[in-house]
């Protein structure tokens, strides 16, 4: 019994394939419609994919255990902001503080062995290299007992920019700031860009909160940068920070940005607009779908003869209707399995012309293919329950 099925459905296949060869031309245009669809829907589930996989990789060297909070002014009134907080007491009061420091941003020229360039000094306390991620490359950070000296870590790039060739910048070295000289102890490593934080570290060169006073005459708080002890409720962490920084101040406001939230809230909009280019791959495939129903319908218009000799041998409606419907599947699955290779390659050289790392989406080939063979299926019904109604009689009366 299953070899005879076998043979019935290898006959069936063959009998398809010979089929939508003889059509020749309309043939080959239905298929370029179904592979045109299926490749848009597989290229357009992976570029929103890797859209939003590139969107998440900004948050990803900040880490979402990290809060930077602000401090608007409260009302209309421009009051300065403080120049030290005590940090010590915030971390008294919120459990779940791993790491907290704040930042005291200027910029300016700063001039090494002739060489100027522009640079943003940072003023820190001792805890915002663990809160910001750092990593030396030689060297060493600052520490409490640096706060009244004239030492200054130097990120990658800017290190680069005031060396030259054959006389790079080293530590130990002195850059000049105005009138003072800093003395260069550590050199950081080149850092990933985290788009939230208030500073790039690579562009900078952090020196004692302290010292800030010796290039800028009124140094103030810009930004507190919190980081979380693993496992903790981010939401909460904020909110309780918040209250302890508001008694410490009285002309400002906290605002504190959670990365989380933001997180979710890109999630959310990837995954609209993951939808948007799913809805515009469904519409090419709807349209490839329709090609193949008016060949399927020529087809039948085509071969009535045949139609009504395979009746009047003895072949029911459902053999008929089965024989159409093989047809267009095929028809479809061609198509699919061709669209889904060049939707790949299309997404793939999309992410490289847009500098993304390619990641294959899960979802990308079931549904490119699935939904394909569904509108094969679909629009092929059509043709195919038409040519098993046909009456056998009227059938060969067809020239």
């Amino acid at each position: 019994m299953n070899l005879r099925v076998e043979q019935s459905l290898s006959q069936l296949l063959h009998e398809a394939f010979v089929s939508l060869r003889t059509l020749g031309k309309r043939s080959i245009l239905a298929l370029l419609g179904i592979v045109i669809g299926s490749s848009s829907v597989v290229a357009l589930i992976n570029i929103g994919h890797n859209a939003a996989v590139d969107a998440a990789m900004i948050f990803k060297d900040m880490g979402t255990d990290t809060l930077i909070a602000q401090f608007p002014p409260k009302g209309t009134a421009n009051v300065p902001m403080r120049t030290q907080l005590d940090l010590d007491a915030v971390r008294r009061a919120v459990p779940g503080i791993a790491h907290i420091g704040a930042i005291i941003p200027f910029s300016g020229p700063m001039v090494f062995h002739g060489r100027t360039t522009n640079a943003n000094f940072v003023g820190i306390t001792p805890d915002i290299p663990p809160t910001m991620r750092l990593v030396l490359r030689e060297g060493r950070f600052l520490s409490p007992f640096d706060a009244n000296e004239t030492y200054g870590v130097i990120g990658d790039q800017l290190a680069q920019a005031l060396g030259a060739p054959g006389d790079p910048l080293k530590l130990g070295d002195r850059v000049r700031i105005n009138d003072y000289l800093f003395q260069v102890v550590g050199i950081l490593s080149n850092q990933p860009r985290a788009m939230l934080m208030p500073v790039q570290a690579n562009e900078t060169l952090f020196m004692p909160a302290d010292g800030m006073r010796r290039i800028y005459a009124n140094p103030q708080i810009s930004n507190v940068i919190i980081r979380a002890a693993p496992g903790e409720d981010m939401e909460r962490v904020a909110r309780d920070a918040a209250v302890a920084l508001r008694t410490q101040l009285s002309d400002h406001d906290v605002e504190i940005t959670v990365p989380q939230q933001m997180i979710d809230g890109m999630t959310r909009q990837s995954r609209t607009f993951a939808y948007l280019l799913l809805a515009l791959g469904a519409i090419s495939l709807v349209g490839g779908g329709v090609g193949v129903m008016n060949v399927m319908l020529m087809n039948v218009s085509e071969r009535r003869r045949e139609i009504g000799i395979r009746m009047a041998l003895g072949a029911r409606q459902r053999d008929i209707r089965n024989l159409f419907l093989l047809e267009a599947v095929t028809l479809t699955a061609v198509g699919a399995l061709c669209g889904a290779v060049l939707g790949m390659t299309a997404a793939w050289l999309y992410a490289w012309l847009s500098g993304w790392e390619f990641a294959l989406a899960v979802a990308a080939l079931p549904l490119g293919v699935g939904s394909t063979l569904l509108v094969g299926l679909f629009f092929g019904i059509y043709p195919a329950v038409s040519a098993s109604r046909l009456q056998p009689v009227e059938a060969l009366r067809d020239e």
